[in-house]
């Protein structure tokens, strides 16, 4: 009744003669649907799209959008068209442009990336576990450019992306020294004990260690500087807070024992590198896009000092859209000056799982992995396995995370190349997220 009102009220005040012009919208033929399933649901997992309604062959473009939690606009788009009998289904009908091509179940969530009017090279990362990612799926009539203002919209549906499933408790920690948020699954336990470390950009970043949680870890995510009262910036690490946090975690009652693991991205996996060498707690180490070598800030443990590979800054190439290119930048680990940096793997008891993007361009991360399994097998040693994805590139994060070849530095405040492309980097995604879980499994328990 309200609706009618307000529609009556609007009507009374528009001029007559423009309510007469107006002709009477044709017959609809058909009521055309969107259906996302499930329509709440965990941020790995796939969702089904389905559209029903259409003509036979009619061109569309189905767009997604979603807003970080500072209000930034992020999009995607793609072109289907329906089969004979006006449908789409996501799960088995290719796109044939826009964003993506082929057939893409999640092409839509992999791809989004800021809209034209905000601030390009921006993460679309949740800040908050507790709250969902919330994605409009919308169908648009015809074909649209990206970019370009899309035909009238027919049918939309919104999706909530979940990062915590009901019953994992999230714990904020000051402990001693070690700061950070542990994350906990339902039940009883014990659970395996994961360490979760991301790179250079600092601060605390949750939503990889919430969804190991939901997966069955007790998982720590764990900031090592620009947090509460850690250091503001990389300059030199002790690596006896890393063991406090290892001490801690094999220590908790919901932890399995009888040792933990790490997994960690950029700098995050050369700790994690350093961790499983020098700390008998961690048994078990999974490396995204790390360096062999200790980098940038000296790693200190008790009289022992790994000095930090240096990067060159003259050897940073910057595009004419103003890009930089750090991949010469970081001093050769090979060069024997330099042996000074390596990390002693080979001391290591328990197994490395090395996760590498061929396409990486922040560093030579492929190279890397190379150099950590030669010293391996040259000391006798096969406690490895390594996933290297062609295309993949430098920041492989939990699936349908939105692929960002270029991101802003958190430090530098420029843009810096990541490389890769984007369906092969989302394919990575999906394959080493299933990989890493058994890996932890299989050495964890």
């Amino acid at each position: 009744a309200v609706m009618w009102r307000a529609v009556a009220a609007a009507a009374a005040s528009a001029p007559a003669r423009a309510l007469c012009r107006a002709p009477p919208p044709p017959p609809r033929r058909w009521a055309v649907s969107v259906a996302v399933s499930p329509a709440a649901g965990l941020a790995d997992e796939r969702v089904e799209t389905r559209v029903a309604g259409l003509g036979p062959g009619q061109p569309v473009t189905l767009r997604a959008v979603a807003a970080d939690e500072r209000g930034c606009l992020f999009q995607s788009c793609a072109h289907y068209r329906a089969d004979s009998r006006g449908e789409l289904h996501l799960g088995t009908d290719a796109s044939h442009g826009g964003d993506y091509t082929g057939v893409e179940p999640m092409g839509l969530f992999w791809s989004l990336a800021p809209a034209g009017m905000e601030r390009p090279y921006q993460r679309l990362v949740p800040r908050s576990t507790g709250t969902p990612m919330k994605v409009e799926v919308l169908v648009h009539q015809g074909h649209s450019l990206p970019g370009a203002i899309p035909g009238p919209v027919v049918a939309k549906a919104e999706v909530e992306r979940w990062f915590t499933a009901p019953g994992v408790r999230r714990i904020r920690l000051k402990e001693g020294g070690v700061r950070g948020s542990l994350f906990l699954p339902p039940g009883d336990g014990p659970f395996p004990g994961v360490i979760d470390m991301y790179g250079d950009e600092g601060g605390l970043i949750e939503f990889r260690s919430s969804l190991l949680a939901t997966r069955g870890f007790a998982a720590l995510s764990l900031p090592y500087f620009d947090f509460e009262d850690l250091p503001k910036v990389m300059k030199e690490f002790k690596l006896e807070y890393f063991e406090e946090a290892a001490r801690f975690l094999r220590r908790h009652p919901k932890v399995k024992g009888p040792g933990v693991g790490v997994i960690g991205t950029g700098k995050g996996a050369e700790l994690a590198l350093s961790m499983i060498t020098f700390l008998p707690e961690v048994v078990a180490a999974v490396c995204i896009s790390g360096c062999s070598s200790n980098t940038v800030a000296d790693l200190h443990y008790g009289e022992m000092t790994l000095p930090g590979l240096r990067f060159d800054i003259n050897k940073v190439s910057v595009s004419d859209t103003g890009v930089f290119d750090t991949f010469e930048a970081l001093d050769d680990p090979r060069n024997p000056a330099n042996s000074p940096c390596t990390i002693p793997i080979e001391k290591a008891e328990g197994h490395f799982l090395l996760v590498v993007g061929e396409g990486d361009r922040m560093w030579k991360s492929s190279l890397y992995a190379e150099l950590v399994i030669g010293r391996l097998r040259q000391h006798g040693k096969e406690n490895f396995e390594l996933l290297s994805y062609p295309g993949a590139g430098h920041r492989i994060d939990p699936p349908s995370t939105p692929f960002c070849q270029v991101a802003l530095d958190r430090v530098l405040g420029v843009p810096v190349l990541g490389g890769g492309e984007s369906k092969a980097h989302a394919h990575a995604q999906e394959h080493s997220w299933g990989k890493i879980q058994e890996f932890l499994h299989l050495h964890l328990g």
